[in-house]
């Protein structure tokens, strides 16, 4: 018997954004999958209008399983996980060491690939950095989509991964995907709907 993706499942019951208060809970199962489109997005945009060569199946794939070692470590607030080199290393070896867990979980067969999944290799620099952009995005939108709920606990977290996201806006994609998919976060369903 292996548990892997009984382990998996538990992503839904991960509440992301522990410190704030939040007007929609989010967990991490349902943050992997807007990291999942909207990476996909981005590398589908990299490709279509700005030279790429990437695999959008790949991308999303990675980003699927971006933060599934979370089921192990939870989720650990961006404030407190980059607060100083030393927790930042020291919650480095804690991944390293969910994912062997979680690999183990599988059979010897099966371990290799997922292992691949959940820490992506060094070789694949390209579509980590997709991943990274997609998840600050996510991260980006969760805060729009607070504030236009009336919720000023977002403001702070907003400027601050504003500084994230201009940081990645010098990437083609990311700016297409900021310039003409964003702004509609902030709108109502009747403001999407009118033409």
């Amino acid at each position: 018997m292996f548990h892997f993706f009984a382990y998996l499942s538990r992503m839904k019951l991960i509440d992301r954004w522990s410190l704030m208060r939040c007007t929609q809970k989010e967990n991490v199962q349902e943050h992997s999958l807007q990291v999942a489109t909207t990476a996909h997005a981005l590398a589908l945009i990299k490709n279509k209008f700005f030279g790429g060569n990437v695999s959008p199946e790949k991308v999303a794939l990675y980003a699927i399983f971006h933060d599934a070692t979370e089921v192990l470590t939870g989720d650990m607030p961006t404030p407190v996980k980059y607060f100083n080199p030393e927790i930042r290393a020291a919650y480095q070896a804690i991944e390293a060491n969910a994912v062997n867990q979680l690999v183990r979980l599988l059979p010897d067969e099966l371990q290799d690939e997922y292992k691949n999944l959940l820490q992506i290799p060094e070789s694949e620099r390209e579509v980590h950095g997709l991943v990274k952009s997609a998840d600050t995005l996510c991260a980006y939108i969760k805060c729009l989509e607070e504030k236009s709920a009336g919720n000023k606990e977002f403001v702070g977290a907003e400027a601050s991964i504003r500084e994230k996201v201009d940081s990645i806006r010098s990437h083609p994609e990311v700016e297409y995907f900021l310039k003409n998919f964003v702004p509609s976060f902030s709108m109502s369903l009747d403001e999407m709907s009118r033409r």
